[in-house]
C-alpha cells in the first residue's frame, strides 16, 4: 500500500465526488427500509469503480467487495444509508427534493466517504492483501435495524473484524474520538397506554382523569434511575410525548405517553423494565384505572472491543497528531453498529463535522442539520488506516 501521504493525496483527487455524490444523495433521501432507489444508485457507483457488488442484502443493504492479489485477513467498513422523516429547512442547493424526508444525520456523507473509500482500494488493487468487504446498510434509524438483516444475509462471513465510523457535528471538524467498552447505549422504546373514565370537566368525582394519572406516573417514573440505579451507572428514562384530550371542559378518558429507557449494560436495562412494569400498574390500579406499557428492546450497546479500541489511539495519533484525538465520554445514544460488534470485533469512532463557519452547528436529527463536508476525507482516511495497520499486523500469520 502506499504512504500515508501518497494516501492523503489520492484521497484528495477522489475528494470533488465525494462531495458530488453526498450532496445528490442529500437531495434524494430515502427512509428506513425503504431505500431502493439509493441503492440502486449506489450499486451503479461501485460498479462504474470497478467494484464487485451484491445487491438485496438485508433489503436494499450491498456488499463491495475489493479483494487483493495475495492473501490475508478480510477487514469490513460499515456505512448506513437511509435518511429521516424529518422536513429540510436549510436554504441550499443541495437541500432535499423530497417532501418531510432529509438526511439529518450525516448518513449521505457516510455513504459518499465509503464510495470514495471503494475508488482508492480499487485503484490499489495489485498492492492488496486479503479482502476490504465494504457495507452499505439500509434502515439504521428504525428499529430493529438493518444491521441484523445484513449479518443474517452473510455480510460477516469470514469476516476478521469491522470498523465504522459516525460524523459527529457536537465535535468540531478536524477532531476524532472513541473509547475503548461501553460506547454508546442501549435506546429501548416505551409506550404506556393509561384507559380512565371520562366526563365533564366541572364534575371531575364522576370520572377517572387520565391526564391526572399519566402526570403522576410521569413524576414517579424519575424516581427509577435516581432511587433504583446505581449512581455509578449511566441510565435515563425520558418521557418525550403525553397525548391526551381534545377540549378544555371534557376530562380525557385515555392518556398516551411515549418515551425512551437508555442503559449501557443488561442488569441495569432489565431493573428498569421491571420497575416501569411495577408502577405502571401500581399507579393506574391506584386511581382506579387501568394501563399497558409496551416495552421495545432497541438495539444493544455499542461496546467496542478494547484491542481495537487501542489500535484506533495509535492509528489516529499517527494519521492526525495528539492533539486532535479525543477519548470519548459514554454517550446515552443508540446504534445498530452494536449487533456487528457482538459477532465480530471492531471499533466504533467519531470524526468531527461540525463547523459554525459553514453552518454545521445544528445536532443530529435537526431540520437545519449539515456537516463541513472535509470531514468525509478525515473518515476515509481513518477508515482506510485502521483497516492497513490490521492488515499489516495480522498478514503475516494468515495462510
Amino acid at each position: 500500500m502506499g504512504s500515508k501521504v501518497e494516501t492523503e493525496m489520492l484521497l484528495k483527487s477522489i475528494y470533488p465526488d465525494m462531495i458530488q455524490w453526498r450532496r445528490y444523495l442529500h437531495r434524494h433521501p430515502e427512509l428506513s427500509f425503504q431505500e431502493k432507489e439509493t441503492s440502486r444508485w449506489i450499486a451503479e457507483r461501485l460498479q462504474e469503480i470497478g467494484c464487485e457488488v451484491e445487491i438485496g442484502i438485508g433489503g436494499y443493504g450491498l456488499i463491495a467487495r475489493i479483494r487483493g492479489d495475495r492473501p490475508g485477513p478480510v477487514v469490513a467498513l460499515r456505512a448506513d444509508i437511509d435518511a429521516l422523516p424529518i422536513q429540510d429547512e436549510k436554504t441550499c442547493d443541495y437541500t432535499s427534493s423530497v417532501p418531510g424526508v432529509m438526511h439529518a444525520c450525516g448518513h449521505d456523507a457516510h455513504t459518499a466517504s465509503m464510495l470514495g473509500i471503494a475508488r482508492y482500494y480499487c485503484s490499489q488493487r495489485e498492492n492488496l492483501s486479503g479482502e476490504r468487504r465494504l457495507l452499505f446498510q439500509p434502515a439504521e434509524e428504525v428499529t430493529p435495524g438493518g444491521a441484523l438483516g445484513m449479518i443474517q444475509s452473510g455480510a460477516l462471513e469470514g469476516v476478521d473484524v469491522i470498523f465504522g465510523v459516525h460524523l459527529w457535528t457536537p465535535l468540531p471538524y478536524g477532531i476524532v474520538s472513541s473509547k475503548g467498552g461501553a460506547f454508546m447505549a442501549a435506546p429501548d422504546e416505551i409506550s404506556i397506554e393509561i384507559a380512565g373514565q371520562g366526563g365533564h370537566g366541572g364534575l371531575p368525582h364522576d370520572t377517572v382523569d387520565s391526564i391526572y394519572i399519566g402526570s403522576a406516573l410521569v413524576q414517579a417514573m424519575q424516581s427509577i434511575v435516581s432511587r433504583n440505579v446505581n449512581p455509578l451507572e449511566p441510565a435515563v428514562v425520558s418521557i418525550g410525548s403525553f397525548q391526551a384530550g381534545t377540549i378544555g371542559n371534557v376530562i380525557a378518558e385515555r392518556c398516551q405517553l411515549l418515551g425512551t429507557v437508555r442503559t449501557f449494560n443488561e442488569a441495569t436495562r432489565d431493573r428498569i423494565r421491571e420497575r416501569l412494569e411495577t408502577l405502571v400498574s401500581q399507579t393506574a390500579a391506584m386511581h382506579r384505572a387501568t394501563a399497558k406499557l409496551d416495552y421495545r428492546l432497541g438495539y444493544p450497546p455499542v461496546v467496542n472491543d478494547e484491542e481495537e479500541a487501542r489500535r484506533f489511539f495509535q492509528v489516529a495519533e499517527e494519521q492526525f497528531g495528539k492533539a486532535a484525538v479525543q477519548v470519548s465520554e459514554p454517550i446515552m445514544v443508540g446504534e445498530d453498529f452494536s449487533y456487528y460488534l457482538r459477532e465480530k470485533p471492531g471499533c466504533f469512532m467519531f470524526v468531527g463535522a461540525g463547523n459554525e463557519a459553514c453552518g454545521a452547528v445544528y445536532p443530529h436529527h435537526h431540520p437545519k442539520f449539515d456537516v463541513d463536508e472535509r470531514a468525509m476525507l478525515i473518515s476515509a482516511q481513518l477508515m482506510i488506516a485502521m483497516a492497513e495497520d490490521y492488515i499489516s499486523e495480522h498478514s503475516a500469520n494468515t495462510v
